[in-house]
Order: C-alpha cells, then sequence, then structure tokens
C-alpha cells in the first residue's frame, strides 16, 4: 500500500517538474476530443486463481473524453473522463467464466511529443483514479473455489497508465491519433488484510485506442 502510493506520488511530481522544466510555447495550444478503441483485461490474483492465465482475456470496447493543453515545448498536461470494461475470465475443462467490472476512470498524464508540425510520435504516462460502476458475472463457476466470486469488496482504484503512439493534426481538420496504452491497477478489487484470503487481486489491461481532437483557439 505505502509502495503503491508513493509511485503514484512521484509520478505526479514528475509530470509537474518534467512540465515545468520545459521552455514556455509563445501561443499555448489547447485540444478537446474524444477516444474509443478495443480492451484485453485480465486480474492477477495471488494466491493464483487457475484458468486465469493468458490467453484467457476479457476483450471488451473503451472510450472516453480527451482534454490537453500544451503550454511548453516538447511537454503537455491530458486529462480524461473513461469508460473502462475490466475484469478476468476462467476457462478450464468444465469451467467457463467472466467477470465484467465497469469502471469510470481519469487518468493524468503527462504527454510527451516529438516529430514536425503535423506528424508526431508521444508518450503519455501518469496516475489514474476510478471507480467501479457495475459489475457482472457470465457462465459457470469453479465449484472448487468460492472467493473470487463474491461481490466487489472495494469499488475504488488506482494506479499507473503509460502508452505510446502517433498523430497527423491539421489546422482546419483537426488531429488524429492512434495509441496502445497499458494500464495497472495498485487497488485490489477484495480485501487484502492478513486475515483475508487474498493477497492482492489487480487488474491489467492493454488497449489501442483512436482519438479525434479539434484545437481550441486562445487569443
Amino acid at each position: 500500500m505505502k509502495d503503491s502510493r508513493l509511485i503514484l506520488f512521484l509520478s505526479f511530481l514528475m509530470i509537474c517538474c518534467a512540465t515545468l522544466a520545459q521552455p514556455r510555447l509563445r501561443f499555448p495550444e489547447m485540444y478537446v476530443g474524444a477516444h474509443a478503441g478495443v480492451m484485453t483485461s485480465t486480474m492477477i490474483f495471488k494466491p493464483i486463481i487457475q484458468g486465469t492465465n493468458l490467453p484467457n482475456v476479457l476483450i471488451n470496447p473503451n472510450g472516453g473524453l480527451v482534454f490537453r493543453y500544451a503550454g511548453h515545448k516538447v511537454c503537455a498536461i491530458q486529462i480524461e473522463l473513461n469508460y473502462m470494461q475490466r475484469g478476468w475470465k476462467e476457462v478450464l475443462e468444465n469451467v467457463n467464466y467472466s467477470r465484467q467490472l465497469d469502471y469510470l476512470e481519469i487518468p493524468l498524464l503527462m504527454h510527451l511529443y516529438f516529430g514536425g508540425k503535423r506528424v508526431r510520435g508521444f508518450l503519455n504516462l501518469g496516475p489514474q483514479i476510478g471507480y467501479c460502476i457495475h459489475d457482472a458475472a457470465i457462465g459457470t463457476p469453479n465449484p472448487q473455489y468460492k472467493y473470487q466470486y463474491s461481490d466487489i469488496q472495494k469499488p475504488f482504484d488506482w494506479g499507473l497508465a503509460g502508452g505510446l503512439g502517433i498523430y497527423y493534426r491539421h489546422e482546419k481538420v483537426g488531429l488524429f491519433q492512434i495509441e496502445a496504452r497499458g494500464n495497472y491497477s495498485f487497488g485490489s478489487i477484495f480485501n487484502n488484510r492478513k486475515t483475508d484470503h487474498f493477497q492482492f487481486a489487480n487488474a491489467v489491461n492493454v488497449s489501442i485506442n483512436f482519438a479525434y481532437m479539434w484545437q481550441i483557439r486562445i487569443k
């Protein structure tokens, strides 16, 4: 728990320091837009649950809203409001079970970009928080286990997000972007005290997203 909070604090500090260290733009750039894509999701359990290892992953859509402010060269701040479908899948001989957890998520990202005026590569990195708004179970559970089939005990989540991508921007048309992103959650969905069954139950997600953004002119 303490290590997770330290990592999140250092990530936020890194965003602030990296942004302030860059030369300021004469005319700041501001973008708003939306993104959508496909995400693979699974959970890391300890003790390990049989049947949840790769390639047994959930594949679900995701999407959200994006706001980006670039006041410095090479570096910008990006905040999002996302809808994510996380969860896990168990596949064994007589078991075919999946658990879908719907989250509202807010990442705060450092956006580092490089390249020319129109085509640029970029790196996104920073902390995220989320809250589970819906929990659904589908299929046949494993009769030998019971702990992972209980209700979610800790709906609040926090973690780290990082992505690589490329975008094309046009002054009149807007900005078109593709990004590959990974998310790791430090928050366990089940209680993980010494007297509880699980030491941790954390989500791992990988997604491919397409985004369109348009520039807000700052006069």
